[in-house]
């Protein structure tokens, strides 16, 4: 998963962490605990009973090795199963548990999601497992995870509970729990829609064995238009992680700077975690030297070489949205005047066609349809400027969750040709 890792003491990652998991809203004020296991052996944890939304490092307990506990409070009550956990895994040095709604809806329906959605999700979250149920806090509990995760699984339904997930570290754990949870809530609403359809072997190799291959070259000078492309892109793909339009580990969005190059975000990089100095300069067959440009990068680069009118591109997995590309059900945008002018008719895309290095992704998209649906990969948006992408990338979202909302009520009354008509004259649209 992600790279270049910023080093920090434990007990600054677990607050830190936490407090990312609580503002997305995957756990509550009580519920759900961090650990880390460093390189002596000691094991960091979040304390027991203490605000999950206002954790401070001096809050975070340390467990040696021989049972003695440094900290103000006692360690969280759930600390045998991540004792058992490490025990049971050499190679697990993060565990992350919470109780996000999606999961815990698997949970007390004793299944788990099948990652085969798209094709980041099914890698990020690894091996998937199913933990029976035991007290929480016993060391029965510890056993039955303990004996999941030794069974190689990474990613661990507890039967009515929640989930736990390892990774080699903290940010390798949150990922993976962010994703599956993301997996998980991207079921749920599919489930409304029609039959959900799901990648196989061959469509997961053909896109974990896509690379972008670009010579590198020495980074000078920028241009103050340039300096401020890096800073907008920033500022809306972490702005995208907070509304939960992207997740740390999915999505790409890229600016034009010229006729000749654009700025895109890097791959294998925490996307809620983005500086301006990490986007990465693509000019031509070149890329900015000690940075890997988004794997999507030669998608973009067809998009801005067909369609001059473009300046703005992201690739993205906002939940509502990313439902329809794994069903057959179209997304219907001609319901409300916004979604219709800001988007128009959105066109369905075959599954791969955006890997496939051709140019063909950009005969999806047109000034008269900037938006399209990625057969089980999400969503790509165009737009005139960097807001104007992240824009119709909400109304998108909006549209997407207000439609699947409505289909639980009654019928979806689509708006008439003649009120599309209307709307074409009103606002100019091509």
């Amino acid at each position: 998963m992600g790279n270049n890792r910023v080093k920090l003491h434990p007990r600054d990652e677990i607050m830190q962490t936490m407090d990312r998991i609580y503002r997305y809203r995957m756990t509550t004020t009580s519920g759900g605990n961090l650990s880390i296991r460093d390189r002596e052996g000691k094991i960091w944890i979040s304390p027991a009973r203490v605000d999950k939304g206002n954790l401070t490092r001096g809050d975070i307990v340390c467990v040696h090795s021989d049972g003695s506990v440094d900290g103000l409070h006692p360690p969280s009550s759930e600390f045998p199963f991540h004792q058992a956990i490490y025990g049971a895994r050499p190679d697990v040095c993060a565990i992350v548990h919470a109780h996000p709604v999606a999961l815990v809806a698997f949970s007390i329906c004793r299944q788990t999601p099948d990652t085969k959605l798209f094709h980041q999700a099914h890698t990020v979250c690894s091996k998937v497992g199913f933990a029976p149920y035991a007290c929480p806090g016993s060391q029965a509990l510890g056993k039955s995870i303990a004996e999941t995760f030794a069974d190689g699984n990474d990613s661990v339904i507890l039967e009515n509970h929640g989930v736990v997930v390892g990774g080699n570290h903290l940010a390798d754990a949150f990922q993976r729990f962010e994703a599956f949870e993301f997996a998980g809530k991207t079921l749920i609403k599919a489930n409304h829609l029609g039959d959900v359809r799901f990648l196989d072997d061959s469509q997961l190799s053909e896109a974990a064995n896509r690379g972008v291959e670009f010579e590198s070259f020495e980074f000078t000078a920028a241009t103050t238009h340039e300096l401020e492309l890096r800073k907008q892109l920033c500022d809306f793909v972490r702005r995208g992680c907070r509304q939960r339009l992207l997740i740390s580990t999915e999505g790409s969005f890229s600016a034009r700077v010229d006729s000749e190059s654009f700025l895109i975000t890097p791959t294998q990089r925490d996307r809620g975690q983005l500086q301006p100095e990490h986007m990465v300069l693509v000019c031509g067959d070149r890329r900015e030297a000690g940075k890997l440009a988004s794997r999507a990068a030669r998608a973009h680069q067809a998009i801005y070489a067909k369609h001059p009118h473009v300046q703005a591109i992201v690739f993205a997995h906002p939940v509502n949205a990313t439902a329809f590309s794994v069903t057959d059900t179209e997304l219907d945008v001609r319901t409300i005047p916004e979604s219709y002018v800001f988007l128009r008719d959105v066109k369905r895309v075959p599954y791969g066609v955006q890997y496939h290095g051709d140019g063909s992704i950009a005969d999806y998209v047109s000034a008269s349809n900037p938006a399209a649906v990625l057969q089980n990969d999400g969503v790509l948006v165009t737009g005139s400027t960097v807001l104007d992408a992240f824009d119709r990338l909400e109304v998108l979202e909006s549209t997407a969750e207000a439609v699947i909302n409505a289909k639980s009520i009654g019928t979806v009354s689509s708006m008439s040709d003649g009120v599309i008509d209307e709307l074409r004259s009103e606002f100019n649209l091509k």
